[in-house]
């Protein structure tokens, strides 16, 4: 009889926290970010290599576009990394068009001085300057980025966060012009799925976004455009797709921060 009588109470106290989370979830989707900028903001996502819009930014972008910010996207390289810039390039273009973001509204620098490689480190300066010309020359109020852990830790990624921190510790950034940075997460929370899910609703952040069913629609589908990249076989081969912005696949939501 005890161990029936623990059970119960097992399943009771499963019960009560299954419901606490799906309606802490079902709150947090009719909720509208606090701090971030309204409707007609213009917004930049500034990513490394195409992909990393669709891998890590999906949730973030759709998020943003349902408060109908004004989307447009800075990508450093080509990814030519396996000679396929040309194609990936496109494959961005067709990524960011399931997302919201208009193909008038991107940029892709292919040069030299930016390579795809995760053991060349970026100049900060270089990077920070075109950054800055792109924020003014735009009008732009909002950056949405990688933060210092890079999500995957790879480089380049990070110089794109070294790079906004420069501007910001600088002053440079134009008046009203905010930063957002993608969190980054522990292995272990990568990859353990819907078991990091209330974690991740207790968890102190900024900004949380969460999807609709018909929005993870979208980021699955931004996702299949970037067939070549080099992610993207062990992604589609994952039965249960990532639970956060930082692992591969689409995503159900994501949090970031303010930078201060």
């Amino acid at each position: 009889m005890e161990a029936v009588g623990f059970l119960c109470l097992a399943a009771a106290i499963l019960a009560w926290g299954f419901l606490w989370v799906w309606d802490s979830w079902a709150r947090m989707k009719s909720l509208e970010p606090a701090g971030v900028p309204g409707d007609g903001s213009r917004t930049l996502l500034v990513i490394a290599h195409p992909d990393d819009e669709a891998m890590f930014f999906a949730p973030t972008v759709l998020g943003l576009a349902r408060l109908r910010h004004r989307l447009s996207l800075l990508c450093f390289s080509a990814g030519n990394y396996y000679n396929q810039g040309e194609v990936r390039k496109k494959e961005l273009l067709q990524s960011c068009d399931v997302l919201g973001i208009p193909s008038s509204s991107i940029m892709i620098i292919d040069n030299r001085d930016f390579p795809d490689d995760p053991d060349v480190q970026w100049d900060t300066e270089r990077v920070a300057s075109i950054l800055l010309q792109h924020i003014d020359a735009n009008g732009i109020n909002l950056v949405v980025t990688f933060d210092a852990g890079g999500v995957s830790g790879h480089c380049n990624h990070v110089a794109l966060y070294a790079a906004v921190r420069t501007l910001h510790s600088e002053g440079k950034l134009p008046k009203g012009c905010s930063v957002l940075t993608l969190q980054s997460v522990n292995v272990l929370r990568k990859y353990i799925s819907l078991l990091d899910l209330p974690f991740s609703l207790l968890h102190t952040r900024d900004v949380l976004f969460v999807l609709t069913s018909k929005e993870v629609a979208r980021a699955k589908l931004s996702y299949c455009k970037q067939v070549s990249s080099p992610q993207y076989g062990a992604a589609q081969s994952r039965v249960i797709w990532q639970l956060h912005d930082h692992g591969l696949g689409a995503t159900l939501f994501s949090f970031l921060c303010f930078l201060l």
